[in-house]
């Protein structure tokens, strides 16, 4: 198995909560350069411990995430990450430019040697306000805009698009990417519809917000539909996104999470509760529409352990709940977003996993 680890980029100083957007007038810089200079130590940290990728994400105005443009977070990790894939989980592209992210993704691919992942994300509901996007045409404009990204890494002469979002008198992308036919794409898969159409585009699938079951049910789903279309879908084309808590004991590693409270675990959607008013408001239809509800469920800690929302635990009980999930899901990488009780703690706990649990992973 793989190991990734996400970083959000979050705002490390005191913000409204439960509100979205977040006022700007909350905003201090002097904060916010110092959690992006955590965040990057991180990111080198695990790097340097032997994780196999690191990933960052687009959110937009709130404190919850700091990079609206995960290309220029991916920038900066082209020189401080030098040996572990960058995956971008991704662009958000029914609100984007595709030219735009084709040739930012290309330019990063070409800047980091080839260690480009593409995640390619609908986003959230409540970001479709963010560009002014009508929900209700995010699929077809997700499906038609990472058409026109492919094409336009892999076309060889100049060619104009007119399609029903998106339309370009002529694209001819430089630099080219460097890996070919073009950076790995993965996009989510949590829904029925998104599951089918990566099936039939040969697309690489990851799983967030959500639990091993579900997420089970959804991988199934896609590897029946890949079938249909004749290939088989390997671990490595899986990613499960997870929160994780790594201690010298598995009795540290809890009351660690006692001391702090509940306000500190890992909230993997929005920092707000307008993600689920959104959700019921946005133009979602379809068979996904309970599913995207029922991934927003409060849950104890426990049952957040048993349903495999996190790992928590001293190096061998980590190792085993990872084990399980593999088991379960199938899935070859797991991404995870490693809990923040402080900047020592928090590396010292990447450096406790790179050195205890990484090493054993890799052989699963």
């Amino acid at each position: 198995m793989k190991a990734s680890i996400f970083n959000r980029t979050q705002y490390l100083g005191p913000a409204p909560q439960g509100v979205w957007p977040v006022p700007g007038g909350e905003f201090a810089s002097e904060v916010a350069h110092q959690s992006m200079e955590i965040a990057l130590e991180q990111f080198q940290l695990a790097d340097e411990v032997g994780f196999d990728w690191v990933s960052v994400a687009e959110h937009h105005f709130a404190p919850f995430s700091l990079t609206p443009n995960p290309m220029v977070m991916a920038g900066a990790l082209t020189q401080r990450v030098r040996r572990a894939k960058i995956a971008l989980l991704g662009a958000n592209i029914p609100i984007l430019n595709p030219v735009r992210v084709a040739e930012e993704l290309s330019m990063l691919d070409v800047m980091s040697g080839g260690r480009v992942v593409a995640g390619m994300l609908r986003g959230t509901p409540n970001e479709y306000v963010t560009y002014g996007t009508n929900p209700a045409e995010t699929r077809d404009r997700f499906q038609e805009a990472l058409q026109l990204i492919v094409r336009a890494w892999t076309e060889p002469e100049p060619f104009g698009w007119q399609g029903r979002h998106f339309e370009y008198r002529a694209i001819s992308i430089w630099p080219r990417p460097a890996q070919q036919p073009h950076p790995p794409i993965y996009m989510s898969a949590s829904s029925p519809e998104s599951g089918e159409w990566a099936a039939r585009n040969h697309i690489s699938v990851g799983f967030a917000v959500t639990t091993v079951p579900l997420a089970k049910k959804a991988a199934e789903h896609y590897r029946k539909e890949a079938a249909v279309v004749g290939w088989e879908p390997t671990p490595d084309n899986i990613v499960y996104r997870l929160a994780v808590h790594i201690a010298e004991t598995d009795e540290k590693a809890l009351d660690d999470l006692q001391t702090h409270g509940p306000t500190s675990m890992p909230r993997l959607s929005n920092t707000n509760r307008a993600l689920a008013a959104a959700v019921a408001s946005s133009g979602y239809h379809g068979r996904d529409a309970e599913t995207q509800q029922n991934r927003l469920g409060q849950f104890t800690l426990q049952e957040r352990i048993e349903l495999g929302q996190i790992l928590v635990g001293g190096p061998e009980t980590v190792l085993k709940q990872i084990r399980s999930i593999r088991d379960e899901l199938g899935a070859g990488i797991l991404d995870m977003h490693f809990q923040n009780f402080g900047r020592d703690q928090t590396l010292q706990a990447i450096e406790l996993f790179g050195s205890k649990v990484l090493p054993r992973m890799h052989e699963l």
